[in-house]
């Protein structure tokens, strides 16, 4: 018994000499310019004194490859002692104060556009503050400040003011009004990554909506003039497991949103509204990337003109045109093939082959309108991208659609940055 026991020990004492794992004796960070060495090491699990462990040090690259300031990541480990490593992150910058402009036209000669700027690196800690104008037959402006690790590694807070104007089409009883819809309030959000993958936004908005008829189809029931405070509750919830590498993509991401709305006038009553965008990346040999988006949306199905959901080139079926129809349900798939024509130092040319299609539920209708030819919307399409690999989302798209569904129309949109 005395010698099973001095066996156990001597195991012991061998196992804890020389099977530990190795520790992190210094972490050194290289190659930053603008990015705070000490938000970086906020940022990365990655310690001094703590184990040496693969899983984590690829976690932490790809975590510090998420930021919009960082265009590259990797690391190395170096020798220092009997037991111990140093750890070197080694980060390439992006440029991280862009403009962006957003334009769009359809072949009912409808044209907006919008422009902007934003820093990504605001303070050299990877908060975005920005701001933008919009002219969309009316004018629109609104200002944010997202910094997702302003308390911690964890935790952070996203605000935001905007004043929208634009001419608005309702739908009623198979005709057309255009309203002056204007939106004007603010947001305050929190933001929690609850870990690598998985993070939530929760918060509030107080904003008032404003309907102004300006000229079309009249009902007595409807009203001509509308002026209404609400107010809402937002969650969000995000999966990500993306690689990135400069202009590829592969892994999948989800994004839900859930939001509850109060209103002050019953002809724009409460409701409920949620949607989830699921996407998909796939690496197609050395120069493809094949890009999906499947979003379903479901909101209260109540009968009014002002629905939430709306059929929009700039957000879900490019060549459509500008917010052609509304519903209270969504379906909708984008799916396209990006292949790499150019890929030097800095620029990446793209081409680009895409089916947007959807389905929306009618105001009051019920789920058989998604199979109804009047909602089904089909379009086609190819465009470019032309991409610098050192500035942050500066990619300029331009993407032509024509529809092979009923009442087909086709269109143009230029953007800053890939559709989805």
């Amino acid at each position: 018994m005395c010698k099973a026991y001095l066996s156990l020990i001597f195991l012991f004492l061998f196992l804890f000499g020389f099977g530990q794992t190795p520790t992190v004796v210094d972490v050194k960070i290289e190659g930053t310019k603008k990015i705070k060495t000490s938000f970086v090491r906020k940022l990365i699990n990655t310690k001094a004194g703590s184990a040496i462990d693969s899983v984590q040090l690829n976690e932490d690259v790809i975590r510090l490859k998420r930021l919009p300031s960082v265009s590259n990541a990797y690391f190395h480990t170096f020798k220092s002692n009997e037991d111990g490593y140093d750890v070197v992150f080694t980060i390439e910058e992006n440029f991280t104060l862009i403009p962006f402009a957003n334009l769009f036209s359809s072949s009912n000669d409808d044209f907006a556009f919008r422009i902007g700027v934003q820093e990504f690196n605001f303070l050299g800690r990877n908060m975005t503050l920005g701001g933008f104008y919009q002219y969309d037959v009316f004018h629109s402006y609104g200002l944010n400040l997202r910094a997702p690790y302003l308390f911690s590694n964890k935790l952070g807070i996203s605000l935001s003011y905007n004043d929208f104007a634009s001419q608005e089409p309702v739908f009623f009883n198979d005709t057309t009004a255009d309203y002056r819809y204007g939106n004007k309030g603010f947001e305050v959000l929190g933001l929690y990554e609850l870990n690598f993958k998985n993070r939530i936004e929760l918060g509030f908005s107080l904003f008032t909506e404003d309907y102004q008829y300006l000229f079309g189809a009249t009902q007595s029931d409807i009203p001509q003039t509308l002026n209404v405070d609400k107010h809402l509750i937002k969650f969000i919830f995000n999966h990500e497991d993306i690689d990135y590498h400069y202009q590829y993509l592969n892994g999948f991401k989800s994004a839900l949103n859930f939001q509850y709305v109060r209103s002050s006038d019953e002809n724009l009553p409460d409701f409920l509204i949620g949607f989830n965008d699921f996407v998909f990346y796939e690496r197609v040999g050395t120069r493809g990337n094949w890009a999906n988006r499947l979003r379903l949306g479901l909101a209260s199905n109540m009968e009014t003109p002002f629905a939430p959901f709306t059929v929009d080139n700039n957000l879900n079926i490019r060549g459509v045109g500008n917010t052609i129809d509304r519903g209270t349900a969504a379906i909708v798939l984008n799916t396209e093939y990006r292949h790499t024509l150019i890929d030097k130092n800095w620029f990446v040319l793209q081409s680009n082959l895409f089916i947007d299609g959807g389905s929306w539920r009618n105001p009051g209708g019920d789920l058989s309108d998604f199979g109804d030819n009047e909602n089904l919307r089909i379009y086609p399409g190819f465009g470019l991208r032309f991409i610098h690999k050192r500035i942050f989302n500066a990619i300029f798209r331009i993407d032509y659609g024509h529809g092979i569904t009923k009442n087909p129309s086709r269109g143009i949109v230029f953007g800053i940055g890939q559709y989805f």
